[in-house]
């Protein structure tokens, strides 16, 4: 969790090749000087890293094609974002921000946020369940910490048969 920064290293000496900090402003406005990163899963669409920054609410999308030039695109959910996990496609990557109660859902193909989706206290900051739900079609799922909880997010498919749920996308 600290420092407020991700390292790139030499996957061979394990040297530093690029630090890069996380300090910034919240997506309420307000400057954080000690953000911590989250969680770091690679995009399955492209070469890019989905970093997650805790306490600012902001998902970096960085492009790691060329580690000297960086591209990164700042996209803004919800304060206090954990982990998550990915959906059945691997198109979306979804993340608890459970100190919000919420689930961010982001598209690694477009580079933008999909859904931000209210759900019950503290949703679970781990990976979820993918699963096709009879009346809702494709889910992911995760628990809640300290209830009895679980929530569905019905995620959208590009298979022809799974049209038929298109209107239930990012509900709950």
């Amino acid at each position: 969790y600290w420092p407020p920064q991700y390292v790139i290293m030499d996957g061979d000496t394990l040297k530093p090749r690029k630090v890069v900090s996380t300090r910034g402003m919240t997506v309420d406005g307000e400057y954080h000087p000690e953000p911590r990163v989250a969680s770091i899963v690679a995009s399955f669409i492209k070469p890019e890293w989905v970093i997650n920054i805790k306490e600012t609410g902001q998902i970096l999308l960085v492009d790691y094609s060329d580690i000297e030039n960086l591209k990164t695109t700042t996209v803004g959910s919800a304060k206090f974002l954990h982990d998550g996990g990915w959906d059945a496609s691997k198109r979306y990557f979804l993340v608890a921000a459970n100190a919000s109660n919420k689930i961010a859902a982001v598209d690694t193909k477009t580079g933008k946020l999909a859904a931000l989706v209210d759900t019950a206290k503290i949703p679970h900051p781990g990976r979820g369940a993918n699963f096709v739900h009879p009346k809702f079609g494709p889910v992911w799922a995760t628990g809640h910490l300290g209830a009895d909880v679980v929530t569905l997010i019905s995620t959208p498919s590009e298979k022809k048969a799974d049209a038929k749920f298109k209107e239930y996308n990012w509900k709950v």
